[in-house]
């Protein structure tokens, strides 16, 4: 079974489940409200998701807005639909560092030479060249660095 995204529906049909006439889809498209894909001979063919936007186009513009603001309207849905799913990835991002964190994570320091050491979590530098510069560069609101 076809996913919501695949481009099945010819315009008649497109035009017949959105309850629109043809014209008005292809004058949609022209102002780019809704793109359908197009076969190799050119021909449009619409998604389900796209029909649910035509419907929506077709909603607002009967409450009075004009195509123009329709179009700003779905440019802003869009931003935020895109805006939610950086968010949703920052926060699995967020959530996956702040687990490898508490599984005992290293902590960087350098050492009397300048080298950078790694250390356990909840260990001190041996040198006091290593714990000064690590209490310098750490910002105190780490937990895991004492």
């Amino acid at each position: 079974m076809p996913d919501r995204d695949t481009p099945v529906y010819v315009i008649s049909v497109a035009a017949e489940l959105a309850g629109m006439h043809a014209q008005t889809l292809r004058q949609y498209d022209r102002l780019g409200l809704v793109t359908p894909s197009r076969t190799r001979g050119g021909g449009r063919r619409y998604s389900s998701q796209d029909i649910d936007r035509l419907r929506e186009v077709q909603t607002l513009s009967g409450e009075g807005v004009s195509l123009a603001g329709i179009q700003r309207i779905l440019e802003l849905e869009h931003q935020v639909q895109a805006l939610r799913s950086r968010l949703t990835q920052a926060l699995v991002d967020n959530d996956r560092l702040t687990d490898l964190l508490t599984q005992g994570a290293r902590v960087f320091a350098a050492d009397s030479s300048g080298e950078v050491v790694a250390l356990r979590a909840g260990t001190r530098p041996t040198s006091r060249a290593a714990t000064t510069a690590l209490a310098l560069w750490r910002p105190k609101h780490w937990p895991f660095v004492d």
